[in-house]
């Protein structure tokens, strides 16, 4: 009991408990530095938090999404015979995207899995600190802060845990896929673990960034986890990101046509790019949200 009164204790040391502080960025220079309190998580990955949080995922946020949602998974079979800790990747145009994860994974690796959160989003307020934390087993990443970000991310891969990062560093403001940045690439080769890419199709058309709950009529979402990825000896972290931004890449390919089709054009060297369409941003949006098509019967080869 005096362990968790503690826990309790520094837990809300962590806590932001107001709203948001608006301070105009002209007045950014002349404002007092507050002080940094970074939130604790760790109770969040006890035995008992994780019990907590498996609870959470398999009943209330499934069945939440399941209601809002069609959901699709695939490929959950590549993880069999898989060692942890890997790293779980994948494009991120939505706020859906880490619970669509946690929720699709097989319990085994969602009981050692943590999800990295942006600090300055989702550690800001108390209760979005404490719903990341529980609900995701999420720690905070500070975005561009370098050795800063990925300290606690390596530090729970020596401790076993799985991770999942979105490489693109924000969401996708119309639904493309942005560059990877570098660090999740680093990370992997710095503590030599495979790389599960993911590719998420849908989650932008049905909330798109701006939105907070997702469209009416259960619009189709499909998640589809791809081969582990290895560091190969003298590999770069541009040339692994490179193979993450392609792993995904295709994985969409084979989402929009079949397995068959996408695997000939990887190996033609054609898997089409996420990057979107030249042109200006409302052109952009306009294909990013174009609806995907309701769920019929499976395709050949998937």
């Amino acid at each position: 009991m005096a362990g968790t009164r503690e826990d309790l204790k520094e837990m809300a040391k962590g806590f932001r408990w107001g709203r948001r502080p608006l301070v105009p960025k002209s007045a950014e220079e002349h404002t007092e530095p507050r002080e940094d309190r970074t939130f604790p998580t760790d109770w969040a990955r006890t035995e008992v938090g994780t019990a907590a949080r498996q609870v959470l995922l398999g009943t209330v946020m499934k069945g939440l999404v399941n209601n809002a949602l069609t959901i699709r998974v695939h490929g959950t079979e590549n993880l069999e015979g898989v060692d942890g800790p890997v790293m779980f990747i994948s494009n991120h145009s939505s706020h859906l995207d880490a619970t669509l994860i946690m929720v699709s994974l097989p319990n085994k690796w969602q009981a050692h899995t943590a999800v990295g959160a942006a600090k300055d989003y989702f550690f800001d307020v108390w209760w979005r600190q404490a719903f990341t934390a529980l609900v995701f087993g999420g720690f905070p990443i500070e975005r561009g802060g370098g050795s800063r970000a990925t300290s606690k991310a390596r530090e729970l891969i020596d401790d076993g845990w799985s991770l999942v990062v979105f490489p693109e560093g924000s969401r996708s403001p119309d639904g493309h896929m942005q560059r990877f940045r570098h660090g999740a690439s680093r990370l992997c080769l710095e503590a030599q673990i495979p790389v599960v890419p993911i590719g998420i199709r849908g989650a932008y058309q049905a909330m798109p960034k701006g939105r907070n709950w997702p469209r009416p009529g259960r619009p189709p979402v499909t998640l589809r986890f791809g081969e582990p990825l290895y560091p190969v000896e003298g590999e770069t972290h541009q040339q692994l990101s490179l193979r993450m931004t392609h792993a995904v890449e295709r994985l969409h390919d084979e989402d929009r046509t079949t397995w068959w089709d996408a695997l000939r054009r990887d190996e033609a060297g054609e898997t089409p790019p996420l990057h979107g369409p030249a042109g200006p941003d409302w052109i952009r949006t306009w294909e990013g949200m174009r609806p995907l098509p309701k769920p019929g019967r499976g395709k050949t080869w998937e």
